[in-house]
């Protein structure tokens, strides 16, 4: 017979209903998913674009990261971030999306390693040297923080260091944790290739061609379907997406200027990259050389929908170097790289998704943007000039041998100046009280705009790259050749093409913060031993006085008790 008044029943009972009310529980929770994330910057937050994304993969995902082995403690961090974002991406595509970590320099062989090495570098994973110091020894190690992504037979490399290298390596590895999930995200969207947007590449107009724009060209395929179009050929331009401009030389007919503006106003994306004046690198030894305004007529049409390009160049203290021959040896002429002012090196960019955490961009022969008065429309300066710039109006004369010269610093503080602008909204015709232009009647003409986008950059040959006089093929978007360093132009343009095209926003991972908060090592070292005496000493002391505080209760109880139940010859009674 059961006693239910009995003690042990009652926790018998109390196990029972304990594991019961876990089960259910643990039911509901398998219904009802949900993640919390405590940290004030949401760091493990996975924003909602990618979360789609993630939930309606049709096939596994399976990524193999490279930054595997003896590393140092800041690439252990973004190893840490590495697992911890893919961890979060495995579980918000329900198991869809598998992940390994492995060390590339594990190869048996020098052979073998370079064979390896070739071929990461080959699907985009380039390796970096990494100087760390341990015990007054400094040694050298070849990292590669990279990732390759594989979905449905295709498969992509990811560079997972980025960031600004100017703001320092810690910074630099902290950009790049904050990019993670944008990386990856991209990448497999790519992959997936699902509504692939149609990019228009506008021709007709002396644009720049496939060759001067092969690295763009080919970053462009491979996340779009990227066409060339003739504004003057009859084709809809409503089936772009995003509309590109690159460069023009040549005037645009008014029939171009309505085409381009009654395709804003359905709501179009469109991406200029214009030069207002013509300055030639070919042609910088003359003495007697002036960069002249270049008009393609669409000054008129920019200034009614909110900036105006100034005619005027850009020069900046802070800028690409340019080998100038500056003596003889054995007659050999020495050429000696130096800063170059009409091409101004960007490190100065909006907090804006499209320039978050960018490298430096270099532009070529630039001019400054002015904003003016349009009524319901969002402007975004995106890209500055640093503070030691200037504007030099037309005609401005351009020498190369100008180079050698002595710059004056007093001569360079008019910025920062802007270069580039983002514009949103619903525009308004620039026809508006115009006759069409001949051969087009009224049918669908928009007076007033649906919600749509501009991008307008005071530099045509951002987009355009060098080409390899050995080979014949075009160079990566933003290498220097005389560096040997590849700027972050391709990824500028590459963000701003992806901003006017993505209507998920899957671009707004870009905004990720992830706060640093190191300690003050100069502090450190001052308070060494006080710090030492807060952390070590003070926990201790802190524990044996918790257990003497307790002993005295402890004997103060039970010699109570001892003295209430106990006789005098101690027998308990």
């Amino acid at each position: 017979m059961v006693k239910w008044n009995s003690r042990k029943t009652g926790d018998l009972l109390l196990l029972a209903n304990s594991v019961l009310l876990a089960i259910v529980l643990n039911q509901l929770a398998s219904l009802y998913f949900f993640r919390l994330d405590l940290t004030e910057e949401g760091r493990y937050t996975i924003k909602k674009p990618t979360r789609e994304l993630l939930r309606t993969l049709e096939d596994d995902v399976y990524i193999e990261v490279y930054l595997e082995g003896d590393l140092n403690s800041g690439f252990r961090r973004l190893h840490k971030a590495v697992h911890e974002t893919l961890e979060e991406f495995r579980v918000y595509s329900h198991n869809k999306l598998h992940y390994i970590f492995t060390d590339p320099t594990i190869a048996t062989s020098q052979n073998a390693q370079r064979e390896f090495m070739i071929s990461l570098a080959s699907k985009g994973i380039q390796p970096t040297d990494v100087i760390d110091e341990q015990d007054g020894k400094r040694t050298v190690k070849r990292v590669f923080p990279g990732a390759l992504i594989s979905y449905d037979g295709l498969e992509t490399g990811v560079m997972l260091l980025k960031g600004n290298r100017t703001q320092g390596s810690e910074e630099a590895l902290n950009q790049s944790i904050e990019g993670l999930e944008f990386e990856f995200a991209n990448a497999i969207n790519k992959l997936s290739g699902v509504n692939r947007k149609k990019i228009g590449l506008v021709t007709g107009h002396g644009e720049l061609d496939s060759l001067q724009m092969g690295s763009l060209y080919s970053g462009l395929v491979e996340s779009y379907d990227v066409f060339r179009t003739n504004l003057a050929v009859k084709k809809p331009l409503s089936e772009y997406d995003v509309l590109i401009v690159a460069k023009p030389t040549r005037l645009f007919s008014e029939l171009d200027k309505y085409k381009l503006d009654q395709y804003l106003l359905h709501g179009g994306k469109l991406l200029l990259l214009i030069d207002r004046l013509e300055a030639n690198m070919d042609s910088l030894s003359r003495d007697n050389y002036f960069a002249y305004p270049v008009p393609v007529g669409l000054e008129d049409q920019l200034f009614h929908y909110g900036v105006r390009i100034n005619q005027d160049l850009v020069q900046d203290r802070y800028s690409l170097r340019y080998p100038v021959v500056t003596g003889t040896l054995k007659g050999k002429p020495q050429m000696t790289p130096l800063e170059w002012p009409f091409f101004p090196l960007i490190n100065h960019y909006a907090d804006h998704p499209i320039t978050r955490n960018l490298d430096g961009s270099p532009l070529k022969f630039a001019s400054s943007i002015d904003s003016v008065k349009a009524l319901g429309i969002r402007k975004t300066p995106l890209l500055f000039s640093s503070a030691y710039s200037r504007k030099v109006m037309s005609p401005v004369k351009i020498n190369v041998n100008d180079l050698r010269k002595e710059i004056k610093p007093e001569n360079f503080s008019s910025g920062p100046i802007v270069l580039a602008y983002l514009l949103e909204g619903k525009f308004g015709s620039a026809f508006k009280n115009r006759f069409l232009p001949e051969g087009m009647d009224s049918t669908g003409f928009r007076v007033n705009g649906a919600d749509a986008k501009l991008i307008v950059v005071a530099d045509g040959d951002i987009a355009r790259n060098d080409i390899n006089q050995r080979t014949g093929q075009p160079q990566p978007l933003g290498f220097d050749n005389f560096s040997g360093y590849t700027f972050a132009n391709q990824e500028l343009l590459m963000n701003m093409i992806a901003f006017l095209a993505d209507e998920s926003g899957l671009i707004n991972a870009r905004n990720k913060e992830v706060k640093v908060r190191p300690l003050d090592k100069q502090k450190i070292k001052n308070n060494r031993v006080v710090l030492q005496i807060i952390n070590v000493a003070l926990p201790l002391a802190f524990i044996v006085m918790l257990g003497m505080v307790k002993v005295y209760f402890r004997k103060r109880k039970y010699g109570r008790f001892q003295k209430t139940f106990s006789g005098a010859d101690g027998v308990v009674k």
